[in-house]
């Protein structure tokens, strides 16, 4: 897992800003085999179809869903160096996006509930998502891909944070 960077100082007596954390390289992984299980058989389907049916000139039209798979190959990438995550004193970051950059801020004594949860393909790649609530539904944000450990250890202390700081109010 990425332990994430520092973003650089400001100018002097300036404090530092967060420190991001990304996602784990089995996030990418999975998403890139999921990309390849689509788009395979399809290339194959549509060469084999088409080479039967119109001759194997037209067969060649097969590749067409390889270059988008080879396309989606490099975008996914993109995507996972995109996430980012940051538990700061009073807030969690979480920053995504290549052409769209969104950064969710989420007040910890806003939260409601912090879920992980975990689909069958997630599970089969050891992987976790964390899902928060808020009262906002607009600001309800996921983390998605982590490692399980990493995704308890969110939630419990997301739901730690937020119980104190709710209290406080």
């Amino acid at each position: 897992m990425d332990t994430g960077t520092a973003e650089p100082a400001g100018p002097a007596g300036a404090h530092e800003g967060p420190v991001w954390t990304g996602l784990p390289r089995g996030l990418l992984k999975m998403r890139r085999l999921l990309l390849l299980a689509w788009l395979v058989p399809v290339a194959a389907a549509v060469g084999v179809l088409l080479g039967l049916a119109a001759g194997p000139a037209w067969a060649a039209l097969a590749l067409l869903p390889l270059a988008l798979a080879a396309w989606g190959w490099w975008m996914l990438g993109r995507n996972w160096q995109s996430w980012r995550y940051a538990e700061r004193v009073d807030d969690l970051l979480i920053s995504r996006g290549v052409l769209w950059h969104e950064e969710t801020v989420v007040p910890y004594g806003r939260m409601q509930l912090v879920e992980v949860t975990s689909g069958p393909v997630e599970r089969h790649f050891g992987l976790a998502g964390v899902q928060l609530h808020t009262a906002a539904a607009a600001t309800d944000a996921r983390i998605p891909g982590l490692l399980p450990e990493e995704a308890e250890r969110l939630r419990d202390r997301l739901t730690e944070l937020g119980e104190a700081r709710s209290a406080g109010l």
